[in-house]
């Protein structure tokens, strides 16, 4: 693919990524406002906004998936065309497999389009999330299924399975937006969002560590054609050593991910601020102390009522006692 467009892919997922966790963010916080709730007459316009809001977010979210969508089966005709160039067979499957990939994300955001802008057709969202959770299924079998280099000295393989950890966070994430009602997706899309920022980091190291001096020391890159490509290295040592800098490079990008989405957020609830059911602080403890008060309230009362119970007793007694000797004398 080279550098360059392996760049613009991963710069693709970032930002397709951003733009599904920013308006899942603030979707979220349109739901659970700080405020007081307003009058039951202005919630009616209110709701009208809300989802010419979400429309237009949608519709820049399938627009951006559209266009790169068509970059991506642009290069894979431009691959395919090269391997077959080059008799190079495998190279031939595997951009077919691109193609599959790249159609099924088109479909998924030409038919969002349709629904958005039409409006003599309308396909469910249950429709288009199952689209592209087929798109999902099917990259990750393709990175599962990738083994080029079957002799173990292709370092590439390292770095396609751990590819497979964002695409799983976006089958995933994808199965539960499937599960949950329309009005409370925003947690699944918001993992979904992640994933595939951390899909586009991780295509951009991949890039770095393929086509430039960032490539491990001891290992070189061998083209068979533009879209089939191995790192091999010299020797186990340097095969290992590859190894653990692609598992430290991902923990590192997995970090910085970790600590950006720490510093976004803490930079929103600064501006929108947090639900006031949140802020008030109900300790435990005074609910406990709240029921024994309760339980030594009724114990002491008893122990009231025996005693004056026996008090009365005395009292009577002592009466009686009284009178006998009196009456007596």
């Amino acid at each position: 693919m080279g550098l360059f467009a392996m760049t613009l892919a991963g710069g693709g997922f970032i930002l397709i990524g951003a733009w599904e966790s920013l308006t899942s963010s603030t979707a979220n916080e349109n739901d659970n406002p700080i405020s007081i709730p307003s009058s039951p007459p202005t919630q009616i316009p209110k709701s009208a906004a809300e989802r010419s809001t979400n429309r237009s977010s949608s519709s820049v979210t399938y627009i951006t998936v559209t266009i790169f969508s068509l970059l991506f089966i642009v290069n894979s005709l431009i691959s395919l065309f090269n391997a077959v160039d080059s008799q190079d067979r495998v190279g031939s499957a595997l951009q077919l497999q691109m193609l599959a990939v790249a159609a099924l994300f088109l479909l998924y955001s030409v038919l969002g389009l349709i629904s958005n802008f039409s409006s003599f057709v309308h396909f469910p969202s249950s429709i288009l999330n199952l689209i592209v959770l087929f798109a999902f299924v099917e990259e990750f079998l393709l990175f599962y299924m990738q083994r080029k280099d079957t002799s173990g000295t292709g370092i590439e393989n390292r770095y396609f399975d751990l590819m497979l950890v964002p695409i799983l966070i976006c089958v995933v994430s994808t199965i539960l937006e499937l599960k949950s009602p329309e009005k409370s997706n925003e947690y699944p899309r918001l993992a979904r969002g992640i994933g595939l920022i951390l899909q586009g980091m991780w295509v951009v190291q991949m890039g770095l560590s393929f086509y430039t001096n960032l490539i491990v020391h001891g290992c070189s890159l061998h083209e068979k054609s533009r879209g089939n490509y191995s790192i091999k290295c010299k020797g186990h040592p340097e095969y290992h050593r590859a190894r653990g800098i692609a598992t430290l490079q991902f923990n590192c990008h997995l970090a910085l991910l970790v600590v950006s989405l720490m510093s976004v957020y803490s930079i929103m609830a600064k501006n929108y601020g947090v639900r006031v059911d949140s802020m008030r602080y109900k300790p435990l403890g005074a609910e406990m102390q709240q029921m024994e008060n309760r339980g030594r309230f009724t114990l002491d009362s008893d122990d009231d009522e025996i005693r004056e119970d026996d008090h009365v007793t005395m009292k009577k007694g002592v009466m009686g006692v009284v009178n006998g000797f009196g009456s007596h004398e």
